[in-house]
């Protein structure tokens, strides 16, 4: 059996696993599947994948998952979740997911810009999906806006065939991953700013998903503090000094 763990360093992963899956340490090999090394304001990590013969009630292995299964150290608490690959494999596994990819279709077709809609991740209770169209640059829209307004028609829709539990993420050329690795460059780029003028910084107005970005990027920096301001779907973070808080 193969289990893929996650923690800031290779002992806490080895901990968690050990703990999650009830054995000694003695009954499993550890591979170091990755390790991202802590810089300045960046948070190290480890994930290692376990090998083990032991049975384990209630866990679902690698294989018999049909992709990863991995335990999240982050901010939200972590957890066991699924991660199903589907390369080669892009195409609607059920009703739920044929109905999303037909509406995506016909909705970008109503709105002059058609495209092809696949598969691009499975997880639990996540979904993801991405167009390929020669009119992409228009689908994102700027900062991703018109992206993010499709995203919510498709999440209204899939909530109303009684999957209101199924988060749906809508990606095309990569918009999602380019736009979190520039979020992250600016977070530590703003942090330090901040840090040297002992002031504090307002962000331009993002949506829920990048503001939170901002937040947990941000978090485990001692003399930084971020918050939200504003109204409505698209707030504000402000970035400041910890400091200025008396």
């Amino acid at each position: 059996m193969v289990y893929e763990f996650e923690g800031r360093t290779e002992k806490e992963a080895i901990d968690r696993a050990a703990e999650e899956l009830g054995l000694e340490k003695d009954d499993f090999d550890v591979e170091i599947v990755e390790t991202v090394k802590q810089g300045l304001f960046k948070k190290g990590s480890v994930k290692i994948r376990i090998h083990t013969d032991k049975p384990v009630e209630g866990y679902k292995s690698e294989k018999e998952a049909g992709g990863d299964v991995t335990q999240d150290a982050g901010v939200e608490g972590g957890g066991l979740h699924f991660s199903q690959a589907v390369y080669g494999d892009p195409d609607a596994k059920n009703d739920f997911e044929q109905k999303i990819i037909d509406f995506i279709t016909g909705l970008i077709e109503r709105m002059g810009y058609p495209g092809k809609v696949s598969i691009l991740f499975r997880e639990d209770k996540k979904l993801g999906l991405k167009i390929d169209s020669e009119h992409s640059s228009i689908l994102i829209g700027k900062k991703g806006k018109n992206l993010d307004a499709i995203q919510l028609l498709v999440n209204i829709y899939g909530g109303r065939q009684g999957r209101e539990d199924t988060r749906i993420i809508l990606d095309s050329e990569n918009y999602r991953i380019r736009r979190e690795e520039s979020l992250v460059r600016l977070a530590y780029s703003v942090a330090d700013r901040v840090r040297e003028n002992r002031g504090s910084i307002l962000l331009e107005p993002m949506n829920p998903f990048d503001r939170r970005l901002i937040h947990t990027t941000l978090n485990d920096i001692a003399d930084v503090e971020t918050k939200s301001e504003g109204e409505g779907l698209y707030k504000q973070v402000r970035v400041y000094y910890r400091g200025l808080r008396g």
